[in-house]
């Protein structure tokens, strides 16, 4: 998108006052605008007929009550370099989140806005994850992102924000909010919202000055999947979030990916559950390109090559006997310093001494209680070598 395709439409002010009203959110202002057609007839209508098509009372009264000052903050907000708005009527509105049941009136942006028309995947998961979830994360967004895929998520703690990482180091990412433009949630996540600003996108379909709510972060779920081809989840409880969104995206059409972890892991439990429902079971990034290829018409490979591969670069583990046992008696799920005595008959200083160093070079990884298991990267090496 060019500064011309993003010009401010001549009834902005329409736009505004109608999608700022409380209670008016996009459901309604989809009702709203089939019926009258434009924000201008919308805000002349009389009272009578906008209760007829199901608005509150309430709501409508605010609506009359509307004035232009309710609005300067958005044109202050506008006047700042980076800044955007793009409403449902633009042409260059994304069009995938245009075919969702409930679409954003209006999308807030600060970066690069071509991004919103850009292949995308969405990556969500945990707040709270394991190494090795976290290590996934950043490991399939640089991969997808290095093949040309814009990576989409929420800007939260854990797998989002290792997702928004991975993708700045190969390629764009595409940030949605749950507050308004001008605020970042979690407070934590400020440089990492600067960086995605200068080298990505923030999106956020609330004005700005709009806090973290509870009930704003499902709705903004609905963008992250409906700007998306598809949505791979990276661990998640049966609880969590994300699987609100992995609901949102199969409801919109799209793909629900999902990678498998340890029946022992709490955090796999939600991802095993999308499985069992129907979602892809996905071992690597270069999975997710071929199941897209149709959608993606080839353009991928073409541009980028077999670059989705997930390939591994890190050093093999030290040769030493004793490293050989520790490594070998290691398997896949957390276990702790006195089993891994006792499997190898080595003293707890020798073991403790070879699990930091096995930890440094990311051979190893430690989790919550003082165990500690083989990395994903480990893994695949280790399956290879046995193959052989």
């Amino acid at each position: 998108m060019d500064e011309r395709t993003l010009s401010l439409p001549d009834n902005l002010e329409a736009w505004l006052l109608v999608s700022q009203t409380p209670g008016i959110g996009s459901r309604y202002f989809q009702r709203l605008i089939d019926h009258f057609g434009t924000p201008e007839n919308i805000l002349s209508a009389p009272q009578a007929e906008l209760g007829d098509l199901g608005i509150p009372q309430r709501t409508v009264q605010s609506l009359k009550k509307r004035s232009v000052a309710d609005i300067e903050p958005t044109f202050a907000w506008l006047k700042q370099p980076g800044h955007y708005l793009i409403t449902l009527a633009n042409q260059n509105y994304p069009s995938l989140l245009k075919e969702i049941a409930d679409p954003p009136p209006l999308l807030y942006l600060i970066g690069n806005s071509h991004l919103l028309n850009q292949p995308q995947i969405a990556i969500v998961g945990s707040r709270n994850p394991t190494p090795t979830g976290i290590n996934n994360a950043r490991e399939f967004a640089s991969s997808l992102a290095a093949a040309g895929i814009c990576i989409t998520s929420g800007l939260a703690d854990g797998i989002d924000g290792a997702a928004h990482t991975g993708a700045l180091k190969a390629g764009e990412t595409v940030a949605v909010m749950g507050t308004g433009p001008d605020r970042v949630y979690p407070s934590t996540h400020h440089e990492l919202a600067h960086s995605i600003a200068n080298r990505g996108l923030l999106v956020s379909e609330f004005p700005p000055g709009t806090p973290a709510r509870a009930d704003n972060f499902p709705r903004r779920n609905r963008i992250i999947s409906g700007l998306s081809l598809g949505t791979l989840v990276i661990e998640a409880a049966v609880q969590s979030g994300s699987l609100i969104t992995a609901r949102l995206a199969s409801e919109q059409g799209r793909e629900v990916f999902a990678i498998p972890g340890s029946i022992h892991n709490p955090q796999a439990r939600g991802c095993h559950a999308l499985i069992r429902q129907g979602a892809k079971l996905v071992e690597s990034a270069q999975d997710i390109v071929e199941e897209l290829g149709a959608l993606l018409g080839g353009m991928l490979v073409a541009e980028h090559g077999n670059t989705a591969s997930n390939k591994r670069t890190s050093v093999q583990p030290p040769e030493d006997p004793d490293y050989r046992r520790l490594f070998d008696s290691m398997g896949y799920d957390p276990v702790s310093v006195d089993e891994l005595i006792t499997r190898t008959g080595l003293t707890a200083e020798a073991v403790s001494s070879m699990l930091l160093l096995l930890e440094l070079e990311g051979h190893v990884s430690s989790a919550p209680g003082g165990l500690y298991c083989r990395t994903d990267t480990l893994a695949s090496r280790s399956s290879g070598r046995e193959s052989t």
